[in-house]
């Protein structure tokens, strides 16, 4: 059995799929990237050019949809070209590289999309945040256009999935019943609470007897509630002299268009120089790589996590993994994982005042919730793990396949 996965990055979502087919049921794995990856003993990579895509002169509101044409036009053109690529099965990412136009060169070959997020305009992550500047009306435009692939791909596929309960529900609901809520699997012998772990992360040192209050996030933004983070964080350390914050991630901005309004500044520095917090004891570390990571995680007091109605961040699920004591934003897609008092606590996303009397009585008393931290790594390995999730997902491939 031949599967075909499509991706413009490696591994993203299709790695550990890809890995498991190959190892555990032989099936032959052809991964296509626009990331150039050695193959490796379990897949086969080929690298799509990355060629084309939107100007200036493209208009505002199909920029998504021409890049997503040239991306796909370009796998299409790669794999016109390897005739020995004769795939049974193909997995795409709709959103970023179509299978579309690959129905023209494999005509009977079925094929499954992985969709990640449908766009809406009103009662949506665009307009939640609406404490900051709303966007322009030509970006709420381009909103309504932006799903344009996703709709020819819901419409082309044979079947599809989606990681979450919640962005399953964002899709069309003509299309729901060819939709499987699977997740993406989380790798629980990995991510797990690891006994004396190291203090020392990038340089910094967490010295003994410090409560230590972890925040993780690819990017610093106000789709992840940075800016409600960093507020609670200054008033906790200014109420505990005990308290040390540190914040894994970079400054950027990987979702939303948080730069229409800080002024050619990064919303990290947007927040800073608006809130003025006192950084003493806040830590900003960068990135981390997993395996330290794991140790922080694991050393972690109390884990805030924020997000607005949108896609639901790995590291959640990896700290709770970890059996961190979690703090989550009562938002939807944090309310199918966390169960507030029964595997964490959760509090209101614009409430600060509620971050803050939480956090410190979490702090201060951490005897009582001790339960939901085992509750947290019990609702990863009961719903999450990558023994679950790939056998569900291999389940769907065959199905389609059958």
């Amino acid at each position: 059995m031949h599967v075909l996965f499509l991706h413009h990055n490696f591994p993203a979502q299709f790695g550990q799929i890809a890995v498991y087919l190959a190892q555990r049921h032989r099936y032959r794995c052809t991964f296509v990237s626009e990331k150039e990856v050695a193959n490796s003993a379990e897949i086969v990579h080929i690298q799509f050019p990355s060629v084309g895509g939107a100007t200036q002169l493209t208009h505002h509101c199909s920029r998504t949809f021409e890049n997503q044409v040239w991306r796909s036009h370009a796998v299409f053109e790669t794999l016109q070209k390897r005739t020995d690529v004769r795939p049974d099965l193909i997995v795409a990412h709709s959103g970023f590289v179509s299978s579309l136009f690959l129905r023209e060169l494999y005509p009977n070959t079925p094929q499954i999309n992985y969709f990640e997020y449908f766009y809406h305009t009103v009662a949506s992550d665009m307009d939640f945040r609406h404490d900051l500047p709303p966007p322009p009306e030509m970006d709420r435009l381009r909103l309504r256009a932006r799903n344009a692939q996703l709709l020819l791909d819901l419409q082309n596929c044979d079947a599809g999935y989606v990681p979450t309960e919640f962005q399953r529900a964002q899709l069309p609901h003509e299309f729901q019943y060819k939709l499987n809520t699977i997740f993406d699997g989380i790798d629980h012998r990995f991510w797990r609470p690891i006994s004396n772990p190291r203090r020392v992360f990038n340089g910094l040192e967490i010295p003994g007897g410090v409560k230590l209050l972890t925040y993780v996030s690819r990017g610093f933004e106000a789709t992840r509630g940075f800016d409600i983070f960093l507020r609670a964080a200054d008033r906790i350390c200014r109420e505990r002299q005990d308290v040390w914050v540190v914040v894994v991630g970079e400054d950027r901005i990987a979702y939303g268009g948080d730069e229409r309004f800080t002024e050619g500044k990064s919303f990290k520095e947007w927040v800073i120089d608006r809130y003025q917090p006192d950084l003493s004891r806040i830590h900003f570390i960068g990135r981390l790589p997993p395996s330290q990571l794991v140790h922080l995680l694991s050393l972690s007091d109390l884990h805030v996590y924020l997000t607005i109605p949108f896609v639901l961040s790995w590291s959640l699920l990896n700290a709770m993994s970890c059996g961190a004591l979690i703090l989550g934003s009562n938002t939807a897609p944090v309310q199918e994982v966390v169960r507030d008092g029964l595997n964490g606590r959760l509090f209101e996303f614009f409430d600060i005042d509620s971050l803050v009397s939480k956090a410190i009585k979490m702090l201060d008393n951490p005897a009582p919730y001790q339960s939901l931290r085992h509750a947290a790594r019990k609702t990863i390995k009961d719903r999450y793990t990558l023994d679950q999730c790939l056998p569900q997902m291999l389940k769907m491939y065959q199905s389609v396949l059958n």
